[in-house]
């Protein structure tokens, strides 16, 4: 069938299973204010909220083990980096610091994912996940949390006539402020409607005030941190979702006088600051992986992952954006004697693409076209909506105001989404039932292998698409042998899609991509908190 066509099989709203979805575990007040369910049938999985239940128990357990062990930590001078990370994992496993206090910043990135999506039925099917206020979703993948903190602040380098650094797809987390992209990076879905949906960062603050560990930030921070005048409606306001008509499009609904507007500012910096201390920690980015024994020595790869290797480095031309820091071609054996200039390579030069994705036509985003009960219209534009990426954010329709010097640049970059480090893609869990757990890949999750990943850049141009509709001809199999048109065709990245290399080879880069999963040469932590099973 074509995508055409099942879009428009899609078209009946399942108001139904909404009053299922209540009656299954949602909390009296989401189903009594906030269930939105405009979705047609097929789009959203049936198993959706007891994932949510089991992704929330599984979050507050290592919350739990957060809190443990810093009061397991002697406190002195020592240990202030290891309370400041642990900081940092309590705050990313805590769902009271969302609207409905129902969503941790994890729930969309747990670590036996290599902290991207963890519900097997989501990456699937509609690949972005809901936000607290049920059933908002998002418009895109998570990404994974690991190596992010390694991404520069946001520059234009403009001899390469290219950006490097920022944070998410489309690189709005600049780092600017706090000169870390990946700490700015961790303000945003706090505040994002479509995500955990506070109304204003000083709703972060509050919560965080009434928290079981707010003693571990002041003693990290300072007790002045929550020394704030709160008016008599805060509470109200941070338990009403971003978005809603009553406020009116205010970004800062807590009146808060200019000394403590600015008291509250800080400290939510601070509550970001202790996340990225704990994502650049070897409990996220560890360096752990099987290619990382190969750099030190402590592993011979295989035939095959080291063909895969070469191809990557080579006729597959991975290695011109998921840089490796090698330099030349090696055999199983070799480990570059310690001569290459990167013993640490992060797998991205830091830079955006345009890859030539078609549109995912299952994203839920797609189908919010109408408001809900707070008066709130995710996406008035519909499947009109085309996801720009960079020239997004450079245009500011994103919410963020870049350098204005970078607007202009807006048409060049439309398309173009971060070039994410190749590290843990494939990193998963083991199911109980001895299945695979499924992964998403790409910005929008069209691709649900590393198989199809390699192969899409593989054979992206080699076979035709229907010039009229977009959709492969008859008698082609989409993802196999036809690939539909892009979704933003004119800035195409033309170093792939016709690239050469045999299905032997195909499969071979995919070994050698999961050599850079950590948990070899040290168990990768919380890897083995999945309480799931997989389809």
């Amino acid at each position: 069938m074509c995508r055409t066509s099942l879009v428009l099989l899609c078209v009946v709203c399942l108001v139904v299973l909404g009053a299922v979805m209540i009656t299954r575990g949602v909390s009296a007040q989401n189903a009594s204010s906030s269930i939105y369910f405009p979705y047609p049938t097929g789009i959203i999985p049936s198993d959706l909220v007891p994932e949510i239940q089991r992704v929330n128990r599984e979050a507050s357990l290592i919350e739990a083990e957060g809190i443990a062990q810093w009061n397991a930590l002697p406190k002195n001078s020592g240990t202030a980096l290891r309370q400041v990370q642990l900081l940092g994992k309590i705050e990313l496993f805590d769902k009271n610091l969302s609207v409905n206090k129902n969503q941790a910043c994890s729930f969309c990135h747990m670590p036996y994912a290599g902290f991207s999506g963890p519900i097997p039925s989501v990456n699937l099917g509609p690949v972005a996940y809901p936000g607290s206020s049920h059933f908002r979703f998002g418009k895109r993948k998570p990404q994974s949390y690991t190596y992010s903190p390694f991404y520069p602040v946001l520059q234009f380098n403009t001899a390469q006539a290219n950006f490097y650094g920022g944070n998410f797809w489309d690189l709005r987390a600049t780092g600017f402020l706090l000169q870390s992209p990946d700490a700015e990076q961790a303000q945003d879905p706090v505040r994002d409607s479509q995500e955990m949906g506070s109304p204003d960062s000083a709703c972060i603050v509050r919560r965080l005030s009434q928290s079981a560990y707010r003693k571990v930030f002041e003693t990290v921070w300072g007790p002045q941190a929550f020394v704030i005048n709160w008016p008599s409606n805060v509470d109200q306001i941070c338990a009403t979702p971003a978005g809603a008509a009553v406020l009116g499009g205010n970004p800062t609904p807590v009146n808060l006088t200019p000394v403590d507007r600015g008291r509250s500012n800080a400290t939510f910096d601070q509550y970001a600051l202790a996340i990225t201390a704990y994502e650049g920690s070897p409990d996220v980015s560890a360096f752990s992986s099987k290619f990382d024994a190969f750099l030190a020595g402590k592993y011979t790869m295989t035939a095959d992952e080291m063909a895969g290797y070469n191809l990557f480095r080579g006729k597959g031309n991975c290695n011109s954006c998921h840089l490796d820091g090698r330099s030349t071609t090696l055999t199983p054996s070799q480990s570059d004697d310690g001569n290459a200039a990167d013993v640490a390579p992060k797998f991205t030069d830091t830079t955006s693409a345009n890859l030539g994705l078609p549109k995912n036509p299952v994203d839920p985003f797609y189908f919010e076209t109408t408001p809900d009960s707070f008066g709130f219209t995710p996406n008035p534009a519909g499947f009109a909506f085309t996801d720009l990426g960079v020239g997004l954010f450079l245009r500011n329709l994103s919410g963020t105001t870049p350098n204005s010097d970078w607007t202009p640049l807006a048409p060049a970059f439309d398309g173009f989404m971060q070039v994410s480090t190749a590290r843990n893609v494939d990193m998963r869990p083991k199911c109980p039932n001895g299945k695979t757990f499924p992964k998403a890949y790409m910005h929008n999750g069209y691709l649900k292998s590393l198989k199809e990943v390699v192969h899409f850049y593989n054979t992206r141009d080699v076979f035709p698409f229907d010039v009229t509709s977009g959709n492969c001809p008859a008698g082609t199999k989409e993802k196999v042998n036809c690939w539909p048109t892009p979704e933003v065709p004119q800035t195409k990245d033309m170093t792939i899609g016709k690239l050469g290399l045999t299905p032997t080879e195909e499969a071979q880069v995919v070994t050698f991509l999961k050599t850079l999963t950590d948990g070899f040469t040290t168990p990768y932590p919380d890897s083995n908190t999945f309480t799931g099973s997989c389809p």
